[in-house]
């Protein structure tokens, strides 16, 4: 795994329709899709051109009562003592560290608030580009909303290594506090707003047209939450649903 340990390395959307999924990112970011070479549970890939940025698979059938949703992949040096630390920690473990061939050792977990995400050592030596700040097709940010901003803040990087950068006040919901990681702000963490979704990872992709992408989320039924809103950087986000209720971020410039 080339990528320093705290990276974002992977991201993977568990779906009640995989073929209705596909259809609806290769419309709203373009995406291309194939099946994973080898892989025994529907397990299928999302490109951006020869750049493969995600993973996608039916939810399975024993993970009973979850719903559809996007989860991260953070690449460590050691799965296992990672879990064992996160655990300690006051997370959870929810698989245990599991190998699969050609791919990598990795395991799930949640944080202390009860946020799931994965961690990984990659096998590949090759560097993800899934994250990439500026990529059209990749994950460009990575936001937190939690139940508790600062005891978050203190495990992932006691965890990761993430360090706070500049935040954003947002009034009684307290800091918009961005993480910085490799020399890089890869996302921030935020208090979550009590009439909203429960606290989670919400994954911002990368579009060429954000008015455009707005239209492909809803002309193919998804829902929009949120935006298109302005941020810093005079580009405009999304937060919306896919059609199977998977929460999503678009992040774009407005053209027209």
């Amino acid at each position: 795994m080339a990528n320093q340990h705290g990276d974002f390395i992977w991201y993977e959307l568990l779906t009640n329709d995989a073929d209705s999924a596909a259809r609806f990112y290769g419309a709203v970011i373009g995406w291309q899709n194939r099946e994973m070479e080898g892989a025994e549970n529907g397990y299928r890939l999302f490109a951006t051109g020869s750049t493969e940025i995600a993973g996608f698979m039916p939810i399975p059938a024993e993970a009973e009562g979850m719903r559809p949703g996007w989860l991260g992949y953070v690449g460590v040096d050691n799965v296992d003592e990672a879990a064992a630390d996160i655990v300690q920690a006051g997370g959870a473990q929810h698989m245990l560290p599991t190998d699969i061939p050609g791919v990598g050792r990795f395991a799930l977990l949640a944080d202390p608030q009860g946020v799931p995400f994965y961690v990984i050592r990659g096998a590949s030596e090759e560097t993800s580009t899934s994250f990439s700040p500026n990529g059209i097709g990749h994950c460009n940010w990575n936001e937190l909303a939690t139940s508790d901003p600062q005891a978050a803040l203190t495990f992932y990087r006691a965890r990761f290594g993430w360090e706070k950068g500049d935040a954003m006040p947002m009034g009684e919901m307290g800091d918009y506090q961005f993480i910085d990681h490799g020399g890089r702000t890869i996302g921030a963490v935020m208090r979550a707003m009590p009439e909203g979704p429960p606290p989670r990872w919400t994954f911002y992709f990368g579009v060429e047209d954000i008015d455009i992408a707005a239209q492909a989320v809803s002309g193919h039924g998804g829902t929009i939450h949120y935006g298109p809103a302005e941020v810093p950087g005079g580009v405009f986000i999304i937060v919306a649903n896919d059609p199977q209720g998977a929460l999503f971020g678009l992040v774009g410039p407005r053209r027209s």
